[in-house]
Formats: structure tokens, sequence, C-alpha cells
């Protein structure tokens, strides 16, 4: 008979452990100071609560007006929950809990005999020693550390207890062989970036006889507690879906694509800023929310004024299909929203508002917000597989390096996870400057090999004929077709070689 899961009172962490914790077993926490173990357990406290439990958290490195006053900092109320508090007192506080002198200052039996006897009186099901790294300092032995430890887990195994240890994994008499005796090992990480929040992660070590997400976890400690980000599994949200062309609303720009962008493919617009991919990006979201599908847009690069002011400008005003709720704006900080939390908030608004198109603007803002840009290519095909598994049209925006120098380099080349290339140029013609738009590849179907200019006249985006007056457009130096190529003049010992052959 499989064991009775219980909620961690964190949605996430239930995910990542598909389900929750096994009923009867021994749990180490272990992290940083300030990785979120004690708030982590005591959401697991609290979640008990509110089905009923009795709970017990024991401290032995905190007061309770210590636990009380981050609980109020989140919200929370810790009423009903026991607590047994061990620090230096001389008799039982007016509040009724128990308290006895430091467990450095007394036998580690008598600390062990407290805290049996406050479970033997309320019978809990959710118990939390925090930290149990007291305990060890007290055994002196590893050996008999061990033992305690083992003996905690046979008693409230025995009363049905559902038992959680807080423990530090940098503490100075390490001793692997607690790992053998825990049911599970949830270990959480705090990282410090060079600007910005720090990064949590969270990983679950081990967790015996059952299959969770392994690997690590983005979390966040929020006002309301510790929220974690699982790991995006594409496989895991595969649907079906017909397959169609999404179409821009300009029929020359579908024309060079072959019809318009195949639905749950993705496409990158590359090219120099200013050269117009958030526009066309724009003009392809609006086209979906004006048809009644429902299209989001993540801003990494610029706030949703600008984006609204300069949407108006191009003469297509989108604030009425953000009011109605037919095209979302999200801007996005990458120096506070980790990878993980990113992907975790487009997941959640496709499968809240069945999104049918996602513009991700731009990756250059999307790599700062990951560690390295291995580990973008990694995020983002997950992410990418995800959105087509959906039928999610994805469009990814990237400016190259420079302006009108031809061959720009991007800061990270995400062009072969992209179904769809469309790269933007400039090159000088007719006195002026002006813009290229081409299709490089498309994997789903036929497509334009013409190079086509792009204008933004009146207020309306205009894609042209095809270019037919000039060769090396995309060099950014176009010349005439019917020019005729110059010969490059020799000079100096060069010159002399040639007259004597």
């Amino acid at each position: 008979m499989a064991a009775e899961l219980l909620s961690t009172g964190i949605q996430g962490l239930d995910d990542v452990l598909q389900g929750g914790l096994a009923a009867g077993g021994l749990y180490a926490v272990e992290g940083d100071t300030g990785a979120g173990k004690t708030t982590l357990c005591l959401q697991f406290l609290m979640a008990g609560r509110e089905r009923g439990e009795a709970g017990l958290c024991v401290t032995l490195s905190e007061s309770a007006d210590d636990l009380r006053s981050m609980a109020r900092s989140h919200g929370w109320d810790l009423e009903g929950i026991e607590i047994l508090e061990l620090i230096p007192s001389d008799a039982i506080s007016s509040e009724g809990h128990y308290t006895m002198f430091h467990p450095s200052e007394v036998e580690l039996t008598e600390t062990t005999q407290a805290i049996l006897a406050a479970a033997e009186r309320i019978k809990p099901r959710r118990v939390v020693i925090d930290s149990i790294g007291e305990l060890r300092l007290l055994a002196q032995s590893s050996l008999r550390y061990r033992r305690q430890v083992l003996a905690l887990k046979q008693f409230f195994n025995r009363l049905g207890a559902t038992f959680l240890m807080v423990d530090d994994p940098r503490a100075e008499v390490a001793d692997l062989a607690i790992a053998s005796i825990a049911t599970g090992i949830i270990t959480l990480d705090r990282e410090a970036t060079e600007y910005g929040d720090f990064r949590r992660r969270l990983q679950v070590l081990k967790m015996r006889g059952r299959h969770v997400r392994e690997g690590y976890h983005d979390c966040r400690i929020l006002r309301g507690g510790l929220v974690v980000y699982p790991r995006l599994v594409a496989a895991e949200h595969v649907t079906s879906y017909s397959r169609e062309n999404i179409k821009s609303g300009l029929t020359q720009l579908d024309a060079l694509l072959g019809g318009g962008l195949a639905r749950g493919t993705s496409s990158l617009f590359l090219g120099p800023a200013g050269t117009g991919k958030s526009s066309i990006a724009a003009q392809y979201a609006r086209a979906a929310a004006t048809r009644g599908d429902h299209a989001a847009i993540f801003l990494f690069d610029e706030s949703i004024a600008t984006f609204l002011e300069r949407s108006a400008g191009l003469g297509f005003d989108v604030k009425p299909l953000v009011e109605s709720g037919k095209l979302m704006l999200r801007q996005v900080d990458p120096a506070e929203l980790t990878a993980g939390e990113f992907a975790h908030l487009v997941r959640t608004t496709v499968e809240q508002f069945d999104t049918r198109i996602v513009v991700i603007d731009s990756l250059t803002g999307y790599l700062n917000a990951m560690p390295s840009e291995k580990l973008l290519a990694l995020h983002l095909h997950e992410l990418l597989a995800y959105l087509g598994g959906k039928g999610v049209s994805a469009i990814m925006l990237m400016a190259q390096h420079g302006l009108v120098a031809a061959g720009g380099e991007t800061p990270v080349d995400a062009s072969y996870l992209a179904d769809t290339v469309v790269l933007l140029r400039f090159f000088e013609a007719r006195g002026e400057v002006c813009i290229a738009i081409s299709v490089i590849k498309k994997r789903t179907g036929r497509h334009e090999r013409t190079i086509r200019e792009l204008r933004f006249e009146r207020g309306t985006i205009v894609v042209g004929e095809p270019i037919t007056d000039f060769v090396g457009v995309l060099s950014g130096t176009p010349q005439r077709a019917d020019a005729e190529v110059p010969v490059p003049r020799v000079r100096g010992p060069e010159r002399r070689r040639a007259r004597r052959s």
C-alpha cells in the first residue's frame, strides 16, 4: 500500500516531490544560512495545521519570539503549533512552552527527553527540529549522534509523525552516515550575484522509494513564504493541435515567409538595434489578439509605457487589446528574475490564457538573467520545446552589436534553436539609410529567397518589392547590379614583379 503523501505547503515543492512527502518519514532539510530552511519547515507545519494535524516545532538555535517575529514578517500566525524552546531559561515560560538550559550546558539525554516528553503529550503528526546540528555538538561523537537521531526517527515513526530536521552541511563535524538514515534529503542553496538579489535554488538529493523531479529548481523567498519554481520538462506538456500558419496581417510579409509563421514553431528576428524587430513582432501579436487569440509579450529591454507609445506611433494602438485581456504585456527585470522563474511565468501564462503567440523581447536581456551562455541555450531549448508542444508560436528577438556594420556579432548563437530566422540589415541607398529584410531559413516549408526593403511610412509597416537593382545589400555597402566592378591597382614591389612576369 502506497504511503500517504503530505503537502509541504509549497505548491512548487509538492510538484517537485510528485505530490509531497511520504508520511512517517525522516527528512533532512539542509542549506546555508539564509537559504530558507526554517521558512520551509514552518510552511510544512502550517499546512498540517490547516488539515487539523498537531504540529511540534523544536527550536534549539533561536527563541520562540524570533520564530513568531519571522512568521509575522510573512503575514503568518503560529497559533496552534506547539513550540518547544530549548534556550537559557529558569523555568517554564508564561505561555506554557517548555524551556530549559542551553543544550551545550546539559547532557544529550536530557535534551532528548524533553523532546520526547513534549511529543508524548501532544501526539504530533508533524515535527520539526531546528537545528539538528545542536544535537551533533552535544553528542561529541559521530556514533552517539547517529544513534540518537535513529532513536528519534523510530520514536516519531511509532507515533505516526513525519519528522523534518534542519541541518547545515557546512558543519565542522560532518557525518555522512546520517544520509543513510534519512528517508529524504532536500538542500537549499543561496548564491550571491554580481548585481541584484541572491539566487536561490532547491534540490532533492534523495527520496527513498519514490521518483521525484531531479536537478536544481529556482526558488525565492517572498512575503508569504518560500516559492519554488519547478524545472520545466517539455516532454510532460505535449498536446495535439491543428497545423496552420499564423498571419501577420501584412500580405507582403506573409508572402516573404511562405504564408506566415507555422503554429508551434519558434522564430528568431535578428538584426542591429533600430531595424524594426520589435515592431514586426508586435504586429504578429496584435494581429493574433485582433483575431481573438491571446498573445503575450515579455519586455526585457523597454518599459510598457514606451512600448505602448511606440506602437501608437506606428499606427496601431494596442492599448484597447491590452485592456480587453487579449494582449498581455509583462515587463521583466533580468536582475530580479531567475531563468526558472521566467520559464514558470511563461508556462503559467500559456496555461491560464491559452496563449497562441509568445514574444521574448529580447534574448539579449534574457541572457542577463543567466549565469552563463551555455545555460541560456539549455533553458531556451526546453522553453521552446514546451511552447512548441503546446502549439504556441514563439518569437525571439536578438540585437546584434553595431549599427550599420555588416556581419554584426550576437551575444550568443541561438539561431540553431529557431525554426525560422528573419534577418534585418541596414544598407545605404539613394543617399539614405534603408532597412533590408530577408528570411534565412524556415524548417517547416518554403519561403522567398528575395531581399525586400522594409519601410515605416505614415504609421504603417511596408514590405516593399524584392531589391533587384543592387547587390551586396546584406553587407551594408550595396552596388548597382549593372555597375562595372573596378579592378584593384597594383603598386610597389608587386607591380614590378607583375611587369617581369
